[in-house]
């Protein structure tokens, strides 16, 4: 019964390890997997799943998939808004992808998840939201907004002791 969300779990573990076939093939699988599930007519947690899936894709580069991926996502998790705010997070990765820069619709993407991480108290969520956003008016040459968004997510990621997203931080910087 929960071989639907451990699936695409696994798929994004296994983009983020590059492990790309792997990751392909569990993506294809958790695909399936979802379908059957609402032929059956259960629905529950769907939305978490083609987020799982939807991330792995974009790690993968696949961003055609990761946003129609996304948008389930977020189709599937209307009733369940923690899960809806990481698809809205999802949907901003992907707008903001240099492949396919959109600054408009990620900067929506992000605010509208921002809203709802901050509606229930997903602080992590809360913190890579601005993060996003830091980084998307970074590249459109806002400094004053981008400092800004970048200075929140920062103090909450040391805040919550998340020193990993810390670092991801540090490393951004010096790219620049």
């Amino acid at each position: 019964m929960l071989l639907p969300w451990g699936v695409p779990a696994s798929a994004w573990v296994l983009a983020e390890l590059g492990e790309v076939s792997e990751a392909l093939n569990r993506v294809g699988e958790g695909e399936q997997l979802l379908e059957h599930q609402a032929e059956q007519g259960i629905f529950g947690y769907r939305g978490w799943a083609y987020g799982a899936v939807g991330r792995a894709c974009l790690l993968l580069g696949r961003l055609d998939e990761a946003r129609r991926l996304g948008s389930r996502a977020v189709e599937f998790s209307r009733h369940q808004p923690g899960f809806t705010a990481h698809a809205l997070r999802l949907l901003g990765d992907i707008a903001t992808h240099p492949d396919w820069f959109d600054a408009e619709s990620g900067a929506a993407y992000y605010r509208e998840g921002l809203a709802l991480a901050q509606l229930h108290g997903m602080r992590p969520l809360v913190a890579h939201c601005h993060h996003g956003l830091g980084e998307l008016y970074r590249r459109i040459g806002e400094t004053e907004h981008a400092q800004e968004s970048l200075t929140i997510a920062t103090t909450m990621y040391r805040e919550m002791e998340m020193s990993f997203w810390l670092e991801q931080g540090r490393r951004y910087d010096e790219i620049q």
